[in-house]
């Protein structure tokens, strides 16, 4: 296998090596309480914020401008909503109470998957500055996607998807990242504007996730 492809499978591996460990705990851990399926969502989202504003943004500037940046995360957030609009058509009729939980489980895979790319696209940058980097960026990711599985996989098994379709669908969400590494392998020098725009755009989509998880009584 060429450097590309080995680049491609390092950062799908560990992609996916996150988002699935943490959609098998939540898929086994059996949490019954909605105050506790409340929390962990509402602490995940807190952990997503962290994430955006001391590394997503700050890695954005550093590649584009503010405005680039602003742009960026205005279109996640832009994306998103049409997202949420769409998923919340398509879940079939439920209680309430599961239907609002599957729906914030599949916007929440939404979120992640386009958050994933430019994750993917760090990583394959990464390697083309250097093996060690490129690693050291894949091992990051791989243990912040934990929650992020987690936070997926809750609100799906108890939304009433079973264990095995809530390993499936997490294990997916994580494949933009070694699509991602793939891109940013390929294109090597990739432009700094573009990179910035994309992770301005995933900063922007766990903004709006976020806020749906904090701010809305989605889960009660």
């Amino acid at each position: 296998m060429n450097r590309v492809g080995d680049i491609a499978v390092i950062g799908m591996i560990f992609g996916m090596a996150g988002t699935t460990l943490g959609g098998v705990f939540g898929a086994f851990v059996n949490i019954k309480s909605k105050r506790i399926i409340d929390s962990i969502l509402k602490v995940t989202a807190i952990l997503m914020l962290i994430i955006v504003f001391t590394d997503l943004i700050p890695e954005s500037l550093r590649f584009s401008n503010l405005r680039g940046t602003i742009c960026g995360a205005l279109s996640g957030i832009f994306v998103m909503f049409f997202c949420n609009e769409i998923v919340s058509e398509k879940i079939p009729a439920l209680n309430k109470h599961s239907k609002s939980l599957l729906k914030a489980g599949i916007v929440i895979g939404i979120g992640l998957a386009i958050h994933n790319f430019p994750e993917g696209l760090a990583i394959g940058s990464g390697f083309e500055a250097s093996k060690k980097l490129g690693i050291s960026l894949a091992i990051a990711i791989c243990l912040h996607d934990f929650p992020e599985g987690i936070a997926m996989a809750v609100p799906l098994k108890q939304g009433g998807y079973d264990k095995l379709k809530v390993i499936l669908y997490t294990a997916i969400s994580g494949v933009s990242t070694g699509i991602g590494a793939l891109a940013g392998a390929l294109i090597g020098d990739v432009s700094k504007q573009a990179i910035g725009l994309s992770l301005g755009f995933a900063a922007g989509a766990m903004i709006y996730i976020a806020s749906i998880l904090i701010f809305h009584n989605t889960y009660r």
